[in-house]
């Protein structure tokens, strides 16, 4: 049975991505109570690594917004894993945590998180609309962004 939100990532020419394993001692999504934690998913398509180095100018602001939606396609990749298949258990989007591989100087980082933000938008509707914060970082692994998420869910 394909969920609303895979329904509608299908309307878009979208679909998820594998979810990846954990690269350290950390669980991709932890659940309490109704929330459900995410953990920092990088944008990656099974090993495929197609978005790397860092945004240094406004000219990369679209890379980086690909890269963010990407990573956001992970999240949701990772909690269809968590609810054993079952997205529709997905209420709303709470929060999103966009870190980006940033050169100083560049202050576009809340443009490029607008990837993983317009997203949800566009595959949960008004439940998709989440507090965010975005940041400038140093990328882990080289990653150009990494996005992490809290939803709240049904039991």
């Amino acid at each position: 049975m394909t969920s609303k939100i895979e329904a509608r990532l299908a309307e878009v020419g979208l679909a998820l991505p594998p979810a990846s394993q954990p690269l350290n001692a950390y669980q991709n999504v932890v659940i309490v109570n109704e929330l459900a934690f995410v953990a920092g998913q990088a944008p990656m398509i099974g090993s495929e690594r197609p978005f790397t180095g860092p945004l240094a100018t406004d000219a990369d602001i679209e890379r980086g917004k690909a890269a963010t939606q990407l990573s956001a396609l992970c999240v949701l990749a990772q909690m269809k894993v968590a609810l054993a298949g079952d997205l529709d258990r997905i209420v709303r989007c709470v929060k999103l945590g966009v870190f980006v591989n940033s050169m100083p100087g560049f202050k576009g980082q809340p443009m490029a998180a607008n990837g993983a933000s317009d997203l949800m938008f566009a595959v949960m509707g008004e439940a998709g609309r989440h507090a965010r914060f975005a940041v400038g970082t140093i990328g882990p692994m080289e990653f150009t962004c990494s996005v992490e998420a809290i939803f709240q869910i049904r039991p």
